[in-house]
């Protein structure tokens, strides 16, 4: 008899009954094997989470669907109804769902149809065999290791007792032959999820992604089941000689897709194109003439690339390098991580270009050479080289004189500079013509060497009397031969001139003149003819100097 307030005792029964159904629900549950596995069903949408939708299946517990098996995020809200075919069961509890309705096998018939069809069926794998797996799909069928779509043999083991989808590949009634695939379900399923994603990303979309590998040109990174490549050059506004350097596998980053190539299914992503980008303020940080702090970056057979601020790289020329020699190649000066300073020649923007001059940096040799290096001034340098033409000399630091063949000895004609002259040899000349617009400095050696015209001139001075044969009158001037190769200028007065004009005309014994011009020579001015004698060419006279010019080595004379 029962006491007031105390359950109603159940009947035998209905205990068992009750028992009954929840040892059912715990081997299920224990199993991950519901008895509706493989069987098409309706059910209701009840939520919608960031990645998953939860559906009312008409069991206790609900089934799960993963967000992504539907073409977009609005295109299911609760209340919506779908057709869905039950896998499992995961961790939590919830029944595993997939769209559309997928039958178990259940004789001969439906396996050929599906056979014939090649869709997609439910079967069970119940053991691991010899190359392969055993799966249920209603008869006995046989799934080849290289079709699991698995890697090992203990993932193999971790099938068994789970529910897979497969397709029959062979079907063999006769000798009750079946083979499935599991493999292309699971890739045709992952080219439909890849198909999916590829029509959801869009050009201009930043997206999350992880990186998955890493190479020496980019990165390949998973955007959500979609991989997308991102180059070296896209990774920072600074530059990346490689992307081991600044990422790892397995980080997760934030890009912006940059290009979609539908027909081959590539994606370009960039993570630099989420920085600012810094040549938009670069007209008003440089300005020509400034100078700038930068380390190298890269050397090209024309230059070096100086990354003077994180992004913004400028040029040095081969030919701002250096004044002092003609640099060629741009690593005789600079090497890559040097720091160097440089002077800014000139910026555009809009074409992301900044000119660099090193050499700038150090000043101007030229500026002062019309000073340091006067017309006229001795210097002394050794040859850096030689050409055809002439002989380069170092004067100092950027500044080289050019001595032309025929300024290199007064004595002989030379065919090349070097039948004088040697690479380094120092040698002494004097300055001939300063050009500071073209930067050109021409020299001379056979300068140095004194003419007998300039000894004559620096033994004698103005009033001194001399001997010398006349050797041309021409009108009112003479030229007269003081010694070997030296010859002076007398001016006729305009009283004897006709008399002087006449006497060309008279034929004069050289031989004679000759011991009589060494006499002369000899004894000076001393014998003089008490009748003056009408002066002709060939004819020894005495002379005084009046006019001395070392600079343009003349001598004027007249009569003594």
């Amino acid at each position: 008899m029962s006491t007031p307030g105390s359950p109603e005792p159940q009947s035998i029964g209905e205990a068992d009954e009750s028992f009954k159904d929840i040892l059912s629900q715990f081997e299920q549950s224990k199993s991950r094997k519901p008895a509706e596995a493989g069987k098409g069903r309706e059910g209701a949408v009840i939520a919608v989470t960031a990645d998953s939708v939860l559906v009312d299946i008409g069991f206790k517990t609900e089934g799960i669907l993963p967000l992504k098996a539907f073409q977009s995020a609005g295109a299911v809200k609760p209340g919506d109804k779908l057709v869905v075919s039950i896998k499992g069961r995961d961790p939590e509890g919830y029944y595993e769902l997939t769209l559309g309705r997928i039958e178990r096998p259940k004789d001969w018939a439906a396996l050929q149809k599906a056979f014939t069809e090649k869709t997609t069926i439910v079967g069970t794998v119940t053991a691991v065999v010899k190359g392969g797996l055993s799966v249920d799909v209603g008869v006995r069928a046989f799934m080849p290791a290289s079709r699991s779509g698995v890697r090992d043999a203990a993932e193999m083991q971790k099938l068994v007792e789970q529910e897979i989808r497969c397709r029959i590949t062979k079907l063999d009634e006769t000798q009750e032959d079946v083979v499935v695939d599991r493999r292309i379900v699971l890739e045709e399923e992952e080219r439909a999820e890849k198909g999916r994603r590829y029509s959801e990303v869009k050009e201009g979309l930043v997206v999350t992604g992880t990186v998955r590998s890493l190479t020496d040109y980019g990165a390949f990174v998973d955007i959500g089941g979609v991989d997308a490549l991102l180059h070296v050059s896209d990774i920072s506004r600074s530059r990346v000689s490689k992307p081991a350097d600044v990422l790892s596998v397995g980080q997760e980053i934030e890009v912006k897709v940059l290009k979609i190539d539908s027909e081959k299914r590539r994606i370009s992503v960039g993570m630099k194109q989420l920085e600012p980008d810094p040549w938009d303020s670069v007209a008003a940080k440089f300005k020509p003439g400034e100078r700038a702090r930068g380390t190298v970056t890269r050397i090209l057979d024309f230059g070096a690339f100086v990354e003077i601020e994180p992004g913004i790289e400028g040029l040095i020329h081969i030919s701002e390098m250096s004044w002092a020699k003609k640099v060629r190649t741009p690593s005789d000066v600079v090497k890559p991580g040097d720091t160097v300073e440089a002077v800014i020649l000139g910026v555009s923007p809009g074409e992301r270009r900044i000119s660099l001059g090193l050499k700038q940096a150090l000043g101007d040799p030229w500026a002062d050479v019309a000073q340091k290096f006067a017309v006229g001034s001795v210097v002394e340098g050794p040859v850096t080289s030689l050409t055809k033409f002439g002989a380069f000399v170092q004067l100092s630091e950027g500044i080289e004189g050019m001595i032309h063949v025929s300024d290199i000895s007064a004595e002989k004609r030379i065919n090349h500079p070097q039948d004088i002259l040697k690479v380094g040899q120092s040698v002494k000349a004097q300055v001939l013509e300063v050009d500071t617009e073209k930067r050109r400095l021409k020299l001379g050696i056979k300068q140095m060497v004194p003419t007998s015209i300039e000894e004559y001139i620096a033994e004698r001075q103005v009033g001194s009397v001399v001997s010398g044969r006349v050797m041309e009158i021409s009108g009112a001037q003479a030229r007269v031969e003081l010694g070997e190769g030296i010859q002076g200028t007398w001016r006729i007065p305009a009283e004897s001139g006709a008399k002087e004009q006449a006497a060309v005309e008279s034929k004069t014994d050289i031989g004679s003149l000759s011991s009589m011009l060494n006499a002369r020579w000899k004894g000076g001015a001393s014998a003089t003819s008490s009748k003056p004698e009408a002066v002709r060419t060939g004819q020894i006279r005495s002379f005084r100097i009046t006019k001395l010019d070392p600079a343009a080595k003349k001598i004027e004379l007249e009569l003594a």
